[in-house]
C-alpha cells in the first residue's frame, strides 16, 4: 500500500473558501495520504488551489454526477490504500480525526464503513444516522406540512436515531454521504457507485450494499463540522434530482415490499 489513506471530493461551482477548508482539514495529518479532487465545474478555476503535491486535480469540464465523479478518483486508488474517505466540499476538521477514524478501523477488522459524529459549524448535532427508508419515511421527512409533523414525529424520530444516544457508538443501517470512511477493498469487493444515481441516494445504495457484508458504524469520538446546504429544500431543480434518485432508489430495491430493509432495520442494535 502507497497511502493510509486516499480521499476523494466532487465539487461543482463550490465556493473556493468553503473548499480549502475542506482541503486543509484532510491534508492535516502525519499519515500518507492523497487527495483527488474532482472537478465537475464548466470551468477550471478550482485547480488553482489544488497545488500540493499530495491533491491530484481532475477536470471533467461538465457535471457528470456525484457518485459518477467519485467513482473516477475511486479507479485511481484501488489498491494503492488501505482506507478511503469520501467527502463532501463543505466538510471540516481539527487534526487528530483521521487518526482516531484510522485506529477504529484497524481495531475492528468486521467494519466496512464509518461515520463520525458531525455537527452543524454551530456545534449543534446532525442527525445524520438513519434507518433503511421506506417511501412513507421519505413522503415525510420532505412533503408532510409542518403542521401535521406531530402526527409522524415518533416514526421521524426513529427514522433518524433521535430516540438514541448520539454519544455512543452504534451499527447504523443508512450513514450520510458527506462523510464515508471505508475500507478500499471494498470498493473490489461490492463494487462503487451505483451511477444510475446522479445526486441523492447514491450514498444510501453504497451502504446498504456495504452492509450486506459488513458492519457499519457510527463512531462519535471523531467529529467534524458540515455547513449542510440542504440544497434540495432550497432548489426545484434539485429536488427534482432528489425524487428521481429516490424512485431509481425503491425500483432497485422494493417499494413496499422489502423483506430485507425490514430484517436490517428491526435488528437490535446493542
Amino acid at each position: 500500500m502507497k497511502y493510509d489513506i486516499t480521499s476523494s471530493i466532487v465539487t461543482c461551482n463550490t465556493d473556493h473558501n468553503i473548499l480549502q477548508k475542506a482541503i486543509d482539514s484532510f491534508l492535516n495529518t502525519r499519515m500518507e495520504v492523497r487527495l483527488i479532487v474532482v472537478d465537475n465545474s464548466p470551468d477550471d478555476d478550482t485547480r488553482q488551489i489544488c497545488s500540493d503535491h499530495k491533491i491530484e486535480y481532475v477536470f471533467n469540464n461538465a457535471n457528470i454526477g456525484y457518485g459518477a465523479g467519485h467513482n473516477i478518483a475511486i479507479r485511481m486508488i484501488l489498491e494503492q490504500s488501505k482506507y478511503h474517505l469520501v467527502i463532501n466540499p463543505d466538510i471540516y476538521f481539527p487534526g487528530g480525526n483521521l487518526e482516531k477514524l484510522y485506529d477504529f478501523m484497524e481495531n475492528n477488522k468486521d467494519v466496512g464503513l464509518v461515520m463520525p459524529k458531525i455537527l452543524y459549524p454551530d456545534g449543534s448535532l446532525q442527525y445524520l444516522c438513519k434507518k433503511l427508508p421506506t417511501p412513507l419515511d421519505l413522503i415525510c421527512r420532505r412533503f408532510i406540512p409542518p403542521s401535521l409533523k406531530p402526527l409522524f414525529r415518533k416514526r421521524l424520530d426513529s427514522y433518524e436515531f433521535r430516540d438514541m444516544d448520539y454519544d455512543r457508538i452504534m451499527p447504523v443501517p443508512s450513514l450520510s454521504g458527506c462523510f464515508m470512511f471505508m475500507r478500499t477493498d471494498i470498493f473490489q469487493r461490492i463494487g462503487m457507485f451505483d451511477e444510475r444515481f446522479f445526486m441523492y441516494a447514491e450514498d444510501l445504495d453504497l451502504c446498504r450494499r456495504i452492509g450486506r457484508k459488513y458492519k457499519t458504524i457510527y463512531y462519535p469520538e471523531a467529529v467534524v463540522y458540515h455547513e449542510y446546504a440542504k440544497g434540495s429544500y432550497k432548489s426545484n431543480k434539485q429536488l427534482m434530482f432528489h425524487i428521481n434518485s429516490a424512485i431509481k432508489y425503491f425500483n432497485k430495491w422494493g417499494w413496499f415490499f422489502d423483506e430485507e430493509r425490514k430484517k436490517i432495520n428491526d435488528r437490535k442494535l446493542f
